[in-house]
């Protein structure tokens, strides 16, 4: 029986940047072993990997199965494609260790107990740190010409830099290549998918498993996503937006979702949720008709933080949300309730000695807590109309806070726009 057409999922989602020649009719009669490789420089993901993750489980939603290589060997090494300059190498404890994070969050979006089609975690360095040396380059490196490796666009670009590239990193496509023969060998896998980066080294492999096995094997990579303000996708002010709530609280990681620019939020809706084609249209009708609302914006930071976080951190993001929304704690709250509901909301501790008389520039506060990158900065923000402290509006740049204005002497809330908060905690000492 033929799959589903998984391609025109992909397609209608914007999720194809080049695929090779026949895998559309591929998809649709039959159901293929399909792998993404992730990267285990860190102990988690973070949201620059979800379209991977998503790829692979719309893939396994259809019917196919997939396979997520942690790259434990070529961890070792680097991948040149995107990079600039080599990076530092991991031993082996700290890849092992990372791998342990990255699998448990694949488990948030990949079914490993799914009949039929379960999916599966690898990691190359079973094979990779197990190669002969002598035996690679006489079976595997003799298929691969210094001119075709030169062509690879991941490769003339670091050769154009001036630190070049090592011999280590130039190696990485043979080895990438040699991971696709290894799955289509163990597991059957001939489909490969990855950034549009990785195109060379996908069709490096598909080349390989035509040498060597005679099968055709195929490749697709999935768009750089990018944000029409020019800022790189997955980083904030506060940095890197990562998957584990350890290193992005769930709050933080709702509130990036519903920062959205109107202009993005419609691609991040198709690429990040399993909400269907009628549903998004629904979502995109509401943008245009009343885009003050942000209803697109809270569905996708709603259905994602789900995803990634599960139901009773999306409960308690929502909670922090709607009460600093609805013109935050005042004096409607103790500062016990305020700090439970604010849990994941950025905070700071700061002696309660520095808010005695005449107590702490409000230019000063809002700069210590990275509300405002400067003191000039903060003293537009609140000429703007644009600072809020405990709810209140603030309408003085030259305002001192002292420990009165402190829910029960203990807490500050401070409001930048209309959803940068940030928890103050006044400390003994």
């Amino acid at each position: 029986m033929a799959a589903p057409d998984v391609y025109t999922e992909f397609e209608w989602r914007g999720m194809v940047y080049e695929s090779t020649e026949g895998l559309r009719d591929t998809l649709r009669q039959e159901h293929l072993t399909c792998y993404i490789g992730f990267d285990p420089t860190a102990s988690s993901l973070h949201v620059g990997s979800l379209l991977p993750m998503m790829a692979l489980a719309r893939l396994q939603r259809f019917g196919h199965r997939p396979i997520a290589i942690v790259g434990g060997g070529t961890g070792l090494i680097g991948d040149p494609s995107g990079k600039s300059s080599e990076r530092s190498l991991l031993d082996r404890d700290k890849v092992k260790e990372n791998l342990a994070g990255i699998r448990k969050q694949l488990e948030k979006v990949l079914d490993f107990d799914a009949p039929g089609n379960p999916a599966l975690v690898v990691d190359n360095a079973d094979w990779l740190c197990q190669i002969d040396l002598m035996g690679f380059l006489r079976d595997i490196g003799k298929h691969f010409t210094v001119n075709y490796m030169l062509a690879k666009e991941s490769v003339k670009r670091r050769l154009e830099q001036e630190d070049g590239i090592s011999f280590t990193e130039f190696s990485y496509l043979l080895l990438q290549a040699y991971d696709f023969l290894t799955l289509f060998d163990r597991h059957g896998c001939t489909l490969q998918l990855g950034g549009s980066d990785q195109w060379g080294n996908i069709t490096a492999g598909a080349d390989l498993i035509r040498r060597l096995r005679g099968a055709k094997a195929h490749g697709l990579v999935l768009p750089l996503v990018t944000t029409t303000t020019g800022v790189k996708f997955g980083k904030t002010e506060a940095g890197t937006v990562w998957l584990d709530p350890a290193r992005t609280s769930p709050y933080a990681f709702y509130q990036f979702w519903f920062n959205t620019d109107d202009r993005d939020v419609v691609s991040y809706l198709k690429y990040f949720t399993f909400l269907d084609e009628a549903t998004i249209v629904g979502l995109e009708a509401s943008l245009r008709s009343e885009p003050e609302k942000r209803v697109a914006q809270r569905e996708l930071a709603r259905e994602v933080t789900r995803l990634i976080h599960g139901d009773e951190a999306l409960a308690r993001a929502e909670e922090a949300s709607s009460r600093l929304f609805a013109g935050g704690p005042g004096g409607r709250q103790g500062a016990g309730e305020v700090l439970e509901v604010l849990g994941d909301v950025p905070a700071s501790e700061i002696p309660a000695s520095r808010f005695e008389p005449p107590g702490v520039a409000i230019v000063e506060l809002l700069t210590t807590t990275g509300l405002a990158s400067s003191r000039s900065e903060a003293a537009r923000l609140i000429r703007g109309g644009g600072v809020y402290l405990n709810g209140e509006r603030l309408t003085d740049e030259r305002a001192r806070v002292t420990s009165d204005r402190a829910i029960d002497g203990q807490v500050l809330v401070l409001q930048k726009g209309q959803r940068n908060k940030h928890v103050v905690k006044l400390t003994e000492g």
